[in-house]
C-alpha cells in the first residue's frame, strides 16, 4: 500500500514538473526556477449600495411605491366594508330572521375570503412589478461591473453585502464602487 502511495506521489511530481516545462511563458522564480506565484487582483463593492445610487433607481422605487399605495388603499377600503357589514350583522343579529342571518353570514365569509385572496394576489403582483422594474437596472449594473472587471483585469469582483466577505485585504483587492458608478454614468 505504501508503495502505491509513493508511486502516485512520484507521478504527481512528474506531472507538475512536466506542466511547468510545457508553459515556458510562465514567470519563474529566479532562485528556485519554479513557476512564480501570481496574485490575482480582484475588486469588491456593495451591490445594493451601487444599485441604490444608480440613475433611475429613485424612479423605479417611486413606481413600486405607487403600486403598493394603490393596493394598500384597496385593502383598507375592503377592510372598512367588512367592518361596516360585520357591525350591521352584529347589530341585527337578534332581529334578523334565520334566512337573512345565514345570507349575511355567508356575505361576510365571502368578503373575508375575497379580501384574503386580493391581499395574496396583491403581494404577488407587487413582487412581479418590483422584479419587472428593477430588472433593467440590475442588468445595467451587472454590465458595468463586468466592464470594470474586464478593463482592470480582475479575476472577480466580490459583493460585500450581508457580511458575505467579512475581510478584504486592501493590498490585494480594491473597492471598485466609484469605477462602477462612472461606468454606469457612461452607459446612462
Amino acid at each position: 500500500m505504501n508503495k502505491l502511495f509513493l508511486s502516485l506521489a512520484l507521478c504527481a511530481v512528474a506531472l507538475v514538473a512536466r506542466a511547468q516545462d510545457v508553459m515556458p511563458d510562465t514567470p519563474r522564480d529566479q532562485a528556485t526556477g519554479h513557476a512564480a506565484r501570481e496574485i490575482a487582483q480582484f475588486g469588491y463593492l456593495s451591490y445594493s449600495d451601487a444599485l441604490r445610487n444608480m440613475p433611475g433607481y429613485a424612479d423605479a422605487q417611486r413606481q413600486i411605491q405607487q403600486m403598493r399605495t394603490a393596493y394598500e388603499k384597496e385593502l383598507a377600503d375592503s377592510k372598512d366594508i367588512f367592518s361596516k357589514r360585520f357591525a350591521e350583522f352584529v347589530d341585527g343579529q337578534q332581529t334578523f330572521p334565520e334566512n337573512i342571518l345565514l345570507r349575511r353570514q355567508k356575505e361576510l365569509e365571502q368578503l373575508m375570503t375575497n379580501s384574503l385572496e386580493f391581499k395574496a394576489e396583491a403581494q404577488k403582483l407587487l413582487l412581479q412589478k418590483e422584479e419587472e422594474v428593477m430588472a433593467p437596472l440590475r442588468r445595467r449594473l451587472s454590465d458595468a461591473i463586468m466592464a470594470v472587471g474586464q478593463a482592470r483585469g480582475y479575476a472577480f469582483i466580490l459583493n460585500t453585502d450581508n457580511n458575505a466577505v467579512p475581510f478584504v485585504n486592501g493590498a490585494l483587492g480594491e473597492d471598485v464602487t466609484a469605477e462602477v458608478m462612472t461606468e454606469l454614468g457612461r452607459r446612462h
